[in-house]
């Protein structure tokens, strides 16, 4: 990209960069050894200097469009390094006190226009990097490939991550009938579910709730709690349903949630009581992380950007079931449909549409009206298998989240070799104990895999 050249934000980019919708992406990684600040600048100026839009300015030209334009990047502008350890509160543990820094981010000022929309804060004492960046740079799925192309295997470090690829056990084949039947249920459930999501825009809304949030609360306070899960307890319940981890993690969420309305004193007997959740789904050719330079590449099926669509996940609140399973089945059964359907294709096309149409106020309306009418935002990605070390330091976990938007809960997992972690973000006013709904997530997997591996012994 030449010193002058000029290349004009992505529609969905913009959307992220309105007032209403200003949204940074935090991505925690923690490392086993101390860090080494100039090897980590090194690093970065080797490996992530090298991508245009982290080193590009975002500009404005006379009728206020958005540019990316290239500048000289000055890494010091950009790590900051924090080395004062907060004093513990009650209870507190190591991992709270990185939560605590990463909610206070979440509610912090918009990144610095003057320079590159990105920064690093070095947690010395926590043994952890905070990577913000800008949404309107890329979705988590450009980052976090981006971040991975920078790391090495701790292995093997001359090979590349190991990146999750989709189940060829699961694609099946169909007979002509099969093909067209599934057209038709493509069609009919698209129909179905783009006119849901027209009607969240404008005037359907969830009921209120404990947990409901709502214009203006992405302003408020926020606390963050993560929930651990095992991979494997979650693959032994995928096996029992015949499913996938996305049913087994919504299943999750039902169940987790329901068993912390109840505690907050929604009562079970309220079974119709919907709660939506708008879920986060990567729209590219093929799903999960995907290679740099498939993304970096022209008129690739899978492009670097921000590349995702949304898709409503209604929830009913039931009487008790009689195994933890049918959330599990539940989940599995309305995802199937969603699958089937083209709603995250479209909502992906619609913004755009409206955006280069309308024009940003109203399109940034629309989506604020549809976050607003729901009740919590979640997002799943599969991380590597293999353990990785960045500058040459290995890494022990990796964790995102995001700035607040209006929901009171939301919830971004990401697993990384065995294990899945949630960050839980929460407005404190509404949820003031998030520990107590993450080990709900817990437990309800714990349930849950009581249950599978019941059912898999008795055959």
């Amino acid at each position: 990209m030449e010193e002058e050249e000029e290349l004009p934000v992505t529609p969905a980019g913009r959307f992220f960069l309105q007032p209403k919708m200003q949204n940074v992406i935090h991505c925690v990684v923690g490392v086993h050894l101390p860090i080494d600040i100039e090897n980590t600048k090194a690093e970065l100026e080797k490996t992530l200097l090298k991508h245009p839009r982290f080193c590009s300015l975002l500009v404005r030209d006379k009728n206020g469009v958005e540019h990316w334009k290239k500048t000289k990047v000055e890494i010091d502008r950009h790590v900051f390094i924090r080395t004062t350890k907060p004093e513990y509160e009650d209870s507190e543990t190591e991992e709270d006190l990185v939560n605590r820094y990463l909610s206070d981010l979440a509610i912090s000022p918009p990144l610095d226009e003057t320079k590159p929309l990105w920064e690093i804060h070095v947690l010395q004492s926590h043994k952890c990097l905070v990577l913000r960046v800008h949404h309107a740079l890329g979705d988590g799925i450009s980052l976090i490939s981006l971040f991975l192309a920078c790391c090495k295997r701790v292995d093997n470090p001359e090979l590349p991550p190991t990146i999750p690829g989709p189940n060829p056990n699961r694609r099946n084949s169909y007979s002509m009938f099969g093909r067209g039947w599934k057209l038709i249920k493509s069609v009919w459930f698209t129909l179905i579910y783009v006119l849901d999501f027209g009607l969240h825009s404008l005037c359907v809304r969830d009921a209120q709730t404990v947990i409901s949030g709502g214009a203006g609360v992405e302003l408020w306070p926020r606390s963050l709690a993560t929930a651990r899960f095992s991979l494997d307890d979650m693959k032994v319940v995928k096996k029992a349903v015949n499913g996938t981890i996305n049913d087994v993690l919504f299943g999750i969420i039902s169940f987790g949630l329901a068993t912390y309305l109840e505690l907050r004193g929604t009562k079970s007997s309220q079974k119709r009581l919907r709660i939506t959740g708008l879920a986060l789904v990567n729209t590219r050719h093929s799903p999960g992380l995907q290679d740099l330079q498939s993304l970096m590449r022209k008129k690739s099926k899978s492009r670097w950007g921000n590349q995702m669509g949304y898709i409503l996940l209604p929830l009913y609140l039931q009487e008790k079931v009689d195994s933890p399973l049918e959330y599990v089945k539940r989940a599995k059964t309305m995802l199937d449909k969603k699958k089937l359907s083209l709603e995250a294709r479209c909502s992906y096309k619609l913004g755009s549409f409206v955006m280069s149409l309308f024009g940003p106020k109203i399109a940034t309306s629309i989506n604020y009206n549809i976050i607003a009418n729901t009740t919590f935002t979640i997002s799943n990605v599969v991380g590597p298998k293999d353990e990785m070390m960045f500058a040459g330091n290995p890494i022990t976990y990796i964790r995102t989240t995001s700035t607040s938007i209006p929901h009171a809960i939301t919830m971004h997992m990401m697993s990384y070799m065995d294990k899945a972690e949630m960050q839980i973000l929460v407005a404190k006013e509404i949820i003031p104990d998030p520990r107590v709904l993450a080990k709900c997530f817990q437990d309800a997997l714990l349930e849950m895999k009581i249950a599978a591996s019941t059912k898999i012994k008795e055959g």
